[in-house]
């Protein structure tokens, strides 16, 4: 059973990775082409744009890994079918449920791999890739459309941009007592983080003392808590392009401080689940193997293997959007489609005979 186990582990493994290598390369030219336009903008040139492309395919490949494993599979798994593989392996008394238990083992390596990709290759590449693009156009990169506010216990702070290498424009610190009466008001026009300290710039403060006023102009002063660094690190990226764990501490300090964590804890979710979902893919495609597709040239299982991932796709997106409009629990939005297609994948194997 190990030889089989390998055999099949092999076949659907250099599938989908086969597969994925396509579809990559072509999502990579298509990001070159649509960066063609900005070179030679500021400083940003064809070394650039390449280097750009390059530092966002892990994003495209993590984003195209489940369709690649369903097209990888239809593709391996047909050709071992239509080469009456599979055929010889159940008239040697393999059930095929014993086939599916080893292919659901190949598809947990792959598991792994994706997982693995969306952990700790994206959100680097991410964040370096939108610092290149940032630093060679001369941009600034916005944390959101009209600045970022930030909670921390009784302090609430805003800043207006994040520039490469923790480099802050104008600030806003706002300290309450446990009252919530406000206290002291500090205003700088520049922030910068350096040795584990920040250095505020062109700082005014306005402290509010029992019915009087203070107001002090300083030109830099030195604060060593205004906010945990890597929290710029994390809210200045889309959440699906943050690793789980970045996901997670963001989303409960957001709950500590009664903030709004609906979107956070949804893109956790949804990046526990994207894993899960290669092995959906798998399950979709065994039925149409054992069954009526696997007489079917290769054509026919390209377009089967397409149309069902953006079939997936489409449901998947759809509950989550309407998970995020009519506050649906996010583990549900985003356990759903996965738990659904697998159902019926599974349904639909059990008919197989």
């Amino acid at each position: 059973m190990r030889i089989l186990d390998r055999y099949i582990a092999k076949t659907v493994i250099g599938g989908s990775l086969m597969v994925l290598l396509v579809l990559g390369s072509l999502m990579a030219f298509i990001d070159f082409v649509s960066e063609l336009d900005s070179i030679g903008k500021a400083s940003y040139d064809l070394l650039d744009a390449i280097t750009y492309v390059l530092l966002r395919l892990p994003r495209r490949l993590y984003e195209l890994f489940p369709t690649a494993v369903l097209i990888g599979s239809l593709l391996s798994l047909g050709t071992l079918a239509g080469n009456s593989e599979l055929t010889v392996m159940r008239a040697s008394g393999i059930s095929v449920m014993r086939i599916v238990y080893s292919v659901l083992k190949a598809g947990f390596i792959l598991l792994l791999i994706v997982a693995l990709i969306g952990e700790l290759v994206v959100p680097n590449s991410e964040r370096q890739s939108q610092i290149l693009k940032a630093k060679d156009l001369k941009q600034n990169i916005s944390l959101l459309k009209g600045g970022f506010w930030a909670r921390d216990g009784q302090k609430f702070l805003y800043v207006s941009h994040v520039f490469p290498g923790l480099n802050l424009g104008q600030v806003k610190v706002y300290e309450f007592d446990n009252n919530n009466q406000l206290q002291r008001i500090t205003l700088a026009e520049s922030a910068k983080y350096r040795g584990d300290v920040w250095q505020l710039a062109k700082v005014r403060q306005t402290e509010f003392k029992k019915g009087e006023l203070l107001s002090m102009e300083k030109p830099s002063v030195v604060w060593q808590q205004l906010l945990n660094p890597d929290l710029f690190n994390v809210v200045s990226e889309q959440p699906a392009n943050m690793s789980a764990f970045d996901l997670y501490r963001y989303k409960n300090y957001l709950q500590s401080n009664q903030l709004d964590s609906s979107n956070y804890e949804l893109a956790f979710w949804i990046k526990i689940f994207t894993p899960l979902s290669s092995m959906v893919m798998l399950l979709i495609a065994l039925p149409f193997v054992f069954g009526s597709q696997r007489s079917t040239g290769t054509g026919n299982r390209v377009l089967v293997g397409l149309l069902l991932g953006i079939g997936f796709y489409l449901l998947n997106r759809t509950i989550n959007h309407l998970g995020q409009v009519y506050h649906f629990y996010p583990f549900f939005s985003a356990s759903v489609p996965v738990l659904v297609v697998a159902a019926f994948s599974l349904y639909s194997l059990r008919r197989v005979k």
